[in-house]
């Protein structure tokens, strides 16, 4: 169950960013980092979603924090969106679903898989420390901020 997550070692990975370069959890042990999955590339709501993270990245940045983006899109899929929409952040690709599954944030339809829309923030030490399962696209930004200065007061 999702929530058992919460307050522990975030799940380990190892994915291929959008530039086919291995990234893992390890790579962001230097500040907060926010796991965002989301179903798939150039789709309304997961565009929306991508974009207002993207406008507010610097303002995650100065919170310490970094953003990634996980789904079961291509590297090459990948690749395109983040081009097209100048994201500023990684894009990983889970094309087989472990990662997902892992922070339970799969459907498994059939054969066909993909990810949940669901949001992490991991502390400096590896701790999930929020979990979003509800997400909405046009206000996910702001309540990640909003959480991130919260969670940076408490400390």
């Amino acid at each position: 169950m999702i929530d058992n997550l919460l307050n522990k070692k975030a799940p380990r990975f190892l994915l291929k960013d959008s530039n086919n370069k291995d990234t893992s959890l390890e790579s962001f042990k230097e500040g907060w980092l926010v796991i965002f999955f989301y179903p798939k590339d150039n789709t309304p709501g997961c565009t929306k979603e991508a974009c207002l993270l993207r406008d507010d990245y610097s303002v995650i940045q100065s919170l310490n924090a970094q953003i990634i983006g996980i789904n079961t899109d291509s590297v090459e899929s990948h690749r395109k969106f983040q081009e097209k929409y100048k994201l500023p952040f990684a894009l990983l690709s889970d094309e087989d679903g472990f990662i997902s599954k892992k922070y339970h944030a799969l459907y498994n339809i059939f054969f066909v898989k993909f990810s949940k829309r669901r949001s992490f923030i991991i502390d400096p030490q590896g701790v999930i420390k929020k979990i979003y399962k509800s997400v909405n696209p046009a206000i996910h930004s702001t309540e990640i901020i909003s959480d991130l200065q919260l969670m940076q007061r408490k400390r």
